[in-house]
Order: C-alpha cells, then structure tokens, then sequence
C-alpha cells in the first residue's frame, strides 16, 4: 500500500498544498511551525478518521475558515482508492472511500493500516493508564473488526450503567435487577476485550523485547506487564462484590476499562527510572513491535510515519534505527525533522530511493 498523492485545504496552517509521494521514504524538512508535523497528522487522519495530536476537529480548521478538506490517492491492492475526510463548522465529519460516505467510522479503521512515532509518545508512559489502553486497543482494532466492535458495544453499557449509578444516588433509590443486566452485558463484552488483549499480549511482547534489544544494541533489559481485574476473578463477580463502592462513586469501579500496561526497565518503572534516551528507544520500540503485529496480521506494510525521531537519540541508537529500516522490507516511510542535514545523511544510508520536501 503506497501514499501517492496528498492535497490539504484549509487544514491546520495550510490553505492550499499538494504533495505526490516517493513510493519508499518521504523527509519533510524545516523548522519548527512550518507544517512538519501537521502533514503526518493529515495522513494520520486519512486512515483514523481523526488527529492524532487533537482531538477537537474544529480545532484543525485552519484558523478564520470554516472547512477543511484532506484528500489522500493510494495505491493498495493494485487499486487506485481515494479517500477523502473533511469537516465543516456545525456539521458532522464525513469520510469517503472513492466518493462514498461511510455510514459508520469503524468500517474504515483498519483499511488503511499505519504506525506514527512522536514525541507525544510520551504520553504513554506518563499519562494515565486510559493512554496505554487506547494504544493496545488502536493495535487490535486495524485487524480485527469484531473486537472494535465488542469495545463500542462495553463502552455504551458502561456510560450507561454510570448513568444509573448517578440516578440512584440523586433519588435516593436502587435496583438490583437493572443493574444485572448491565453486569451480565459487561460480563459477556469485558471477557472477549479481556481474552482478546491477553493474546495479544502474548504475541506482542516478544516482538516488542527483539526491536528494543535492536535498537539498545542489547544493553538494557525492558518489560511489559499486563494488569487487569480479570485476572483474578470473571467480571460478574467483580462488579457484584464492588456494588456499594460503585454507589458511593456513581461510577463501575472494576472492568477492562480499568486495565494497564506496566512499563519496567530492569526491575523499575521507566517513568521514573528510565532516561528520555532510553524512553525514546522504549517507545520506538513498541511502535516497531506495532507495525510487525499490524503487518503480520493483515498481511500488508503499514504507512510508518516518523515525527521528530531524532531528537535525543545518540548517535548509536540512530545508527541502529536507520539500520533496520535498512535491512527489512518497511514499505513507505514518512520522516520529519527540523535538521534538513542529518535527515539527508541518515536516508542516504539507506540505499533505497527518498524524496525531501523543504516546509
């Protein structure tokens, strides 16, 4: 699957501007407001229906317009496919596969598989725990259409039984057999989403240990711990047992939406023990173990956008990260760096064919 072609109106700081892609690597140079990173945003947007530094849509509006078009032509399956997102103030986002809406947003999440490392990375491991799930989740959901719909559906249940929760409380009243069926539903969703995230887990690790001893040149030892409620007990128990809790809360104490990821270097929390040189080589790490789960599972090259990946790396871990797209079939990278210099050089060590586009 290749990126042929980008156009963005009104999106973000750009008014008007098309690019047409290197089938291979792809280096968007500059300083820093110039565009860079709005530009992987936009692809980004492309396969999510949605940014992935801002949440609010209206806010990729470029500022004082009222829409924002971003119209990407790709190259998948041997088929020219377009997509198209775009938002007016007021109304509702829509995206279109060859010029046809898609009534529901999930049917498109995993058309178009694609990794992005950045800096924002970070949050996944100094956020809360929500940020570690939404990224085990966004892995699974490219290739597995059941399990994003197994999450919607425990979402719903779950703000509904809140919502009850709440009721009670305001009137003073309660009643047990409502709240049982909102338990047997989130037993019957929070199983599978549990089972779901377990093997996945135990598929991912592995990869996730072999790209970080890559890039560490085997230096560190790095682990990922799986934590859930449902390892202790199935989820109807849990709830039954927390229900005063709950009341007094107004809000489900206990499920999958409650699950995380610990993340250790040696035997300690890399948040508070782990250098930004050795978060950043984390992080990529677990990005890279992204891109070999989605590809193994839907048999096709993720787009892998790079944003800022350079910055406090070592030379060495740069080295090693350049090496392995080097060595492996990555299909289409997209690159941005503020050093027009050391992007050249690293890409040059790549003897594959690379495009630079100047911001």
């Amino acid at each position: 699957m290749i990126l042929k072609s980008l156009s963005l109106l009104n999106y973000k700081n750009f008014d008007s501007k098309t690019f047409a892609f290197n089938e291979t690597i792809n280096c968007l140079v500059g300083n820093n407001g110039v565009g860079k990173t709005n530009v992987l945003d936009a692809i980004y947007h492309l396969s999510f229906g949605k940014s992935y530094f801002n949440p609010v849509a209206s806010q990729n509006i470029k500022y004082n317009e009222e829409f924002f078009v971003i119209n990407g032509e790709y190259d998948k399956d041997n088929k020219t496919e377009n997509i198209v997102v775009s938002l007016k103030k007021g109304q509702k986002k829509v995206i279109k596969r060859n010029t046809k809406a898609y009534d529901k947003f999930s049917d498109h999440i995993g058309f178009l598989p694609l990794v992005i490392i950045s800096p924002a990375d970070r949050d996944l491991i100094i956020e809360g725990s929500d940020t570690r799930r939404k990224f085990i989740d966004s892995v699974i959901s490219q290739s597995d259409k059941n399990y994003l719909s197994s999450l919607i559906n425990y979402n719903k249940i779950l703000s509904q039984r809140n919502s009850l929760l709440k009721y009670f409380a305001a009137n003073h009243t309660y009643n047990n057999d409502t709240i049982e069926v909102y338990n047997q539903q989130l037993q019957l969703y929070g199983t599978e989403i549990f089972e779901k995230r377990k093997q996945f887990l135990e598929d991912f690790i592995p990869l996730f240990k072999a790209r970080h001893k890559a890039i560490s040149n085997n230096n560190e030892e790095v682990s990922l711990n799986y934590k859930s409620d449902l390892f202790t007990s199935d989820l109807e128990q849990l709830l039954r047992k927390a229900i005063n809790k709950d009341k007094a809360l107004q809000y489900t104490s206990v499920g999958i939406h409650k699950d995380d990821l610990e993340f250790n270097i040696g035997d300690y929390p890399i948040k508070k023990f782990g250098s930004q040189g050795q978060q950043k080589s984390f992080l990529i790490a677990l990005k890279l173990a992204q891109f070999d789960s989605i590809k193994a599972l839907s048999g096709d090259n993720p787009i892998l956008l790079l944003d800022d990946i350079f910055d406090k790396l070592d030379e060495t871990r740069v080295a090693q990260i350049i090496k392995l797209v080097n060595d492996e079939n990555f299909g289409q990278i997209f690159i941005s760096d503020t050093h027009a210099e050391r992007t050249e050089n690293a890409v040059k060590q790549v003897h594959q064919s690379y495009e630079i586009f100047k911001l």
